[in-house]
């Protein structure tokens, strides 16, 4: 395996942590060790906090109080140099409310693809695609 081929896999692993002991069990001390101070979220809603903070907030106040079964599913990864494509679903059911939308005990799936760069072990920015408003307006009706 090449040197670029083991940074690849070892950027990769960085990705497979952040989403199930961040993102899946909500855990701070993993986001303070996965995230570098600097990092920018390139597809954060306008006027909301592109950084660090709006990063976990996305996951700990909006995402897993509304579905604390939350399960990340992790369907493929590719790497090139430092940045690393994740296909993945988000799912969980709906028992608390989700940005206005009340509880509906209803089982949900977020599909996302996410690039994330990651320098030393760290996410330093985020560019990503979901499904979320079309989950949202599915609840809603």
């Amino acid at each position: 395996m090449s040197q670029e081929e083991t940074l690849i896999e070892i950027n990769k692993n960085v990705i497979l942590r952040f989403n199930k002991e961040v993102i899946e069990q909500g855990n701070i001390e993993s986001f303070e060790e996965l995230m570098d101070d600097k990092f920018v979220n390139h597809s954060a809603p306008p006027d909301t906090d592109n950084g660090p903070k709006g990063m976990i907030n996305t996951f700990n106040n909006i995402l897993r109080p509304a579905m604390p079964d939350l399960k990340v599913t992790i369907y493929e990864q590719v790497g090139e140099g430092d940045l690393i494509v994740t296909r993945k679903n988000i799912s969980g059911t709906q028992t608390g409310e989700l940005m206005g939308v009340p509880a509906s005990g209803r089982k949900i799936s977020i599909d996302v693809i996410d690039i994330v760069k990651v320098k030393d072990g760290k996410y330093v920015e985020h560019w990503g695609l979901n499904t979320l408003l079309s989950v949202l307006a599915q609840l809603k009706s």
